[in-house]
């Protein structure tokens, strides 16, 4: 027999090697389920996880999933190790884009290169704006962040649904619930000709060097830290605790914004009904999966956007459900709290239980 024991402190190596162990759990858990749907599991994992970056198009499309799972998965992660659970990233990504798509329709005659500077100016702001909701409630009122915040996404996804299907509904658009298209000057600019990735990644990789280096190096990212390791502690040393959730919010709200932006200024050039297949949601497997860390996210976001890539591809060439993408993100962090157990815990044999004295001499006896 075997019991869980509390190690004297966190496991460094399992606190690497969790995100191993549970991607590779993922990987056997993946064979069984293709084995269950009649699928050869090198085959389908071969179109799942190699196929799609192994053209130039393929890696274009990885990284332009990849940017907006990075600019949410770093904010998630700075708010995260502050102890602030923001669940309503993908709200405040909606909310971005609305106030940048806002921008683009008011401006549509203006051809001049301070539009876009603008444009992700009122995307942070409207992220941070939808962000500032739950901060106020749990400041003031002691509510549960995790509940406002999620709550409030449906509520911008509505939002979203009604101003397309009025206001901002294009006039010469057959009645679809669409806006206007962007004009040029309304785009992001493309890295590449003839891939879709443009420079909302390259904004992305500034955003990784400075959420690290504000984590590493600033005061205002130790106290952070300190507030949410050791609430006692912060409180002692003085830290505000109303700042720190403010400052979470704002931070994780304004990147997600701009991660909005990049969406509608970038692969959909206008505001449709839906404007993230759950961006926002992912980001929070991506930051535990980084462990909190802006250059794990970095590459935890690439993974997460290989299984949307994978899971498009396996729905063309394997007739497989669009559900699975889903299922590979649940069994990923699924798997990573499970290994997650064992940074704090470590498995330690129980030792038999010695006989009484009488008992002892008894069994002594009989074996004479």
């Amino acid at each position: 027999m075997s019991r869980l024991e509390r190690r004297p402190e966190p496991s460094r190596r399992m606190m690497l090697a969790s995100p191993l162990i549970a991607a590779a759990a993922m990987l056997l858990s993946g064979s069984l389920l293709f084995l269950l749907l009649g699928q050869s599991p090198l085959q389908a994992f071969y179109v799942y996880f190699i196929k799609p970056a192994t053209t130039l198009y393929g890696v274009g499309e990885l990284l332009l999933k990849a940017t907006p799972l990075i600019l949410c998965g770093v904010g998630l992660a700075i708010s995260f190790r502050a102890n602030v659970a923001n669940i309503g990233a993908d709200g405040q990504l909606t909310m971005g884009a609305i106030a940048a798509g806002c921008v683009a329709l008011y401006f549509e005659q203006v051809q001049s290169g301070w539009l876009l500077p603008l444009m992700l100016i009122a995307g942070a702001l409207g992220g941070m704006a939808w962000a500032a909701i739950p901060a106020l409630l749990r400041n003031r009122f002691n509510t549960s962040e995790i509940l406002v915040s999620l709550m409030l996404v449906y509520v911008a996804y509505l939002l979203l649904r009604w101003l397309v299907h009025g206001p901002l509904r294009d006039p010469d658009g057959f009645n679809f619930p669409q806006s206007k298209m962007f004009h040029d000057a309304a785009l992001l600019p493309l890295l590449v000709a003839g891939l879709r990735t443009n420079i909302a990644f390259l904004l992305s990789l500034g955003v990784v060097a400075l959420a690290w280096f504000f984590c590493r190096h600033t005061f205002a990212g130790y106290r952070m830290q300190v507030s949410g390791m050791a609430p006692a502690a912060a409180a002692y040393a003085g830290f505000s605790g109303t700042r720190n959730v403010w400052s979470a919010f704002m931070i994780s709200g304004a990147l997600a914004g701009i991660a909005g932006v990049g969406e509608v200024a970038g692969p959909l050039g206008q505001l449709q009904p839906s404007v993230s297949p759950g961006y926002g949601f992912a980001a929070i497997i991506v930051a535990y999966v980084g462990r909190l860390h802006p250059i794990g996210v970095l590459l935890s976001s690439l993974l997460m956007s290989l299984l949307y890539i994978g899971g498009e591809s396996a729905q063309i060439e394997l007739q497989l459900p669009s559900a699975i993408t889903d299922l590979f993100q649940g069994l990923l962090l699924f798997y990573l709290l499970a290994a997650d157990l064992f940074i704090h815990y470590r498995i330690k044999p129980r030792k038999p239980a010695a006989l009484p004295a009488r008992d002892a001499t008894a069994v002594s006896g009989v074996s004479a």
